[in-house]
């Protein structure tokens, strides 16, 4: 773990410069790939990914470095080609385990947060899981383990992998010429994001291309279909923990109003989107069933708002950097408390995003749980002895974030767009 957060103390700031060049980019080629919100929301899917793995909230039920000590047969003695097994394996693994998220009802809530922007830009690369606890796809590792690449390779590979799927969200790369044959490239990652019919469930790989076209779920980029982007029924908030667990309460819902017993256990595994057909009836969902009826959602968010949800964001980010380089230093417990802070602090200020008077609640358990951790540290997490004048800094912004949050709850909750009616009544159509 400690690896893994030095890698991604490295790797976040490159990131975070990608996306503003892509901006920087887009503004020149007079194209618009970013909207304030979405991409606040994004960048805060991204914080709660990385807190969700500091915290060590992944369960694995099996290993690989139990699975490669009892079933690896083989001893590949050449480092190189370890290696590039390693990278290999990992990719087709990703290609299954991905396309299980696609088809099965259940798991379509480990995934749904990645497609839930209605953009396409570097920035939704960053919108991971936090729902996603309990690894079940073990059985995908046999082969691996069954040629004995060892763990401690699969454990310098597997972040490289995650990497390296990054560039490719983006709209400002056109078609790449022969490389369109061997990886994936933006436009074949641009119709894995969109919710046209053609597009749905197409260009699964993570990496090489070719397993799509082995396994039958290659789609070009069509000119005359143009990607829309998103989800067909659309989750029409900027909280990334409640985007995280929509399909999951779903499937709750359905499973408890069926009458059928049958359907109440057999809906988890069924397709992504079954349901049972008396719950359909009574309480059907809206959705987009032509992707061209597309209405972005939008809580239409004064100025100031947008504006404090990006200096929001930003001392989130800070907080969550500060975790990242001290993470050596922190005991377990600190690291525990700190993540579910940061937690709350996300869900407080994109419920604000939303407008939605939940915020209030949150801020304050926010701000009454910020006062205490203070008081049981005697500071903020030694955030003093890296930039002085931190803790003040810290207790002044929780202050203020409360009054702000109240000022613009009651200022503006009644102000709310009408899109999601406006949504509502298209996807019903």
């Amino acid at each position: 773990m400690e690896l893994y957060a030095k890698a991604l103390s490295f790797a976040i700031p490159f990131f975070l410069l990608l996306i503003v060049i892509e901006e920087v980019a887009a503004r020149r080629m007079k194209k618009q790939v970013n909207r304030g919100m979405d991409t606040i929301s994004s960048l805060s899917s991204g914080m709660t990914n990385t807190l969700k793995n500091l915290m060590g909230l992944s369960i694995a039920i099996i290993s690989y470095a139990w699975l490669v000590d009892k079933v690896g047969i083989f001893e590949i003695k050449s480092t190189w080609l370890v290696y590039v097994l390693a990278f290999i394996g990992i990719d087709f693994v990703g290609y299954w385990s991905h396309r299980f998220d696609h088809k099965v009802n259940a798991f379509w809530n480990r995934h749904i947060v990645h497609h839930s922007s209605e953009e396409f830009n570097l920035s939704c690369a960053l919108r991971q899981s936090i729902s996603a606890i309990i690894g079940i796809y073990f059985f995908l590792y046999i082969p691996m383990a069954f040629l004995g690449i060892p763990a401690e390779v699969v454990a310098i590979i597997a972040p490289i992998h995650l990497f390296a799927q990054f560039w490719y969200h983006t709209r400002l790369i056109g078609k790449m010429g022969f490389l369109e044959y061997i990886l994936v490239t933006p436009s074949h990652h641009r119709v894995h994001h969109a919710i046209n019919d053609i597009y749905l469930d197409k260009n699964l790989s993570q990496i090489f291309i070719f397993w799509d076209k082995l396994f039958g779920t290659f789609q070009e980029e069509l000119e005359e279909e143009p990607p829309v982007y998103g989800v067909k029924k659309p989750v029409n908030t900027w909280n990334p923990l409640i985007i995280n667990y929509v399909h999951f309460w779903a499937l709750i819902q359905d499973a408890w109003r069926t009458k059928s017993w049958k359907d109440k256990l057999r809906i988890w595994f069924m397709p992504t989107g079954w349901r049972p057909a008396d719950v359909a009836e009574k309480y059907p969902w809206a959705y987009w069933k032509n992707a061209f009826d597309q209405v972005k959602y939008d809580s239409s968010p004064s100025k100031s708002l947008q504006i404090w949800s990006w200096v929001q964001m930003l001392v989130a980010f800070g907080m969550v950097f500060h975790v990242l380089i001290s993470f050596v230093n922190f005991q377990y417990l600190e690291v525990m408390l700190y993540s579910v802070f940061m937690m709350v602090s996300i869900f407080a200020y994109t419920s604000l995003m939303d407008k939605s008077k939940i915020a209030i609640p949150a801020e304050l358990v926010r701000l009454t749980m910020g006062i205490g951790l203070y008081l049981w540290n005697g500071g903020w997490f030694g955030l003093q002895e890296l930039i002085p004048g931190a803790d003040l800094f810290v207790l002044g912004f929780l202050m203020i974030s409360a009054i702000m949050t109240f000022r613009f709850v009651y200022k503006e909750a009644g102000q709310k767009s009408e899109s999601i009616a406006q949504q509502t009544i298209a996807a019903g159509r």
